[in-house]
């Protein structure tokens, strides 16, 4: 049975904030991976005329076509891609769930000001120009409309009522040093879905760009191991 993997990048985001387990799926399965970039984002952003509808339906056509091309799907979803990962999941027949920082709540201001107190350090010696964090927040702060932020918090509570139904295995991630959503979003999630399958992984370094974490290739390895587990339990019976 060939299988399919679809991976949902978050908000103001890009396929970048998924590729390196993308990646590390790729180097370690036969399985076949599809990373859209969901309307008005990518490297550059244009979201102003953009809904909470067109981002899920973009993630749903990926979807279907990736049916039509393997035998089951695996759907991986960062930030707000968590989220319409769930909506996925409740429509569609999906074979499991891996959530990355899902943002069912969001912005944790200690870690944020802790980003900001590393960057501010930086700009007195004169390095701020390099500090990727500031960079990559400089540019959405300026290319994010407020009616789009409205359009993610409408998402988020669009997606709110479905955890609950929710009944396929499903795998969360969450750094605990997330500073854009509370590592606690993470057990929150973890008690409201109603899979009897489910596995909860922190990562200790992690920030909210989870993939980018130093300990990324430990949970990597986690997250195959649930993914491939009913393969292992096959050979094992057999």
């Amino acid at each position: 049975m060939k299988t399919g993997v679809l991976c949902i990048h978050g908000f103001t985001g890009g396929p970048y904030e998924v590729q390196p387990i993308a990646d590390y799926l790729e180097n370690n399965t036969d399985w076949k991976i599809v990373v859209p970039t969901l309307p008005g984002h990518g490297e550059t952003l244009e979201l102003k005329k953009f809904r909470a509808e067109n981002w899920m339906m973009e993630a749903e056509l990926a979807l279907r076509k990736l049916q039509k091309e393997v035998d089951k799907v695996i759907v991986i979803g960062f930030s707000m891609g968590g989220l319409i990962a769930i909506y996925l999941a409740k429509r569609y027949k999906i074979e499991k769930l891996v959530l990355l920082s899902a943002a069912a709540k969001y912005i944790y201001p200690t870690q944020i000001l802790q980003d900001i107190r590393e960057i501010a350090k930086e700009a007195m010696v004169g390095k701020l120009e390099a500090n990727e964090l500031f960079k990559r927040y400089k540019y959405k702060w300026e290319k994010t409309p407020i009616n789009a932020t409205f359009e993610f918090i409408r998402l988020v509570r669009m997606i709110e009522p479905y955890y609950g139904q929710i009944i396929i295995p499903v795998c969360l991630v969450q750094g605990k040093k997330d500073g854009i959503v509370p590592y606690a979003t993470a057990q929150f999630l973890f008690n409201q879905i109603g899979s009897e399958k489910k596995e909860l992984i922190y990562s200790e370094m992690g920030k909210h760009h989870i993939c980018y974490s130093e300990d990324c290739n430990d949970w990597f390895f986690k997250v195959l191991l649930f993914l491939k587990e009913d393969e292992v339990e096959i050979i094992t019976n057999n």
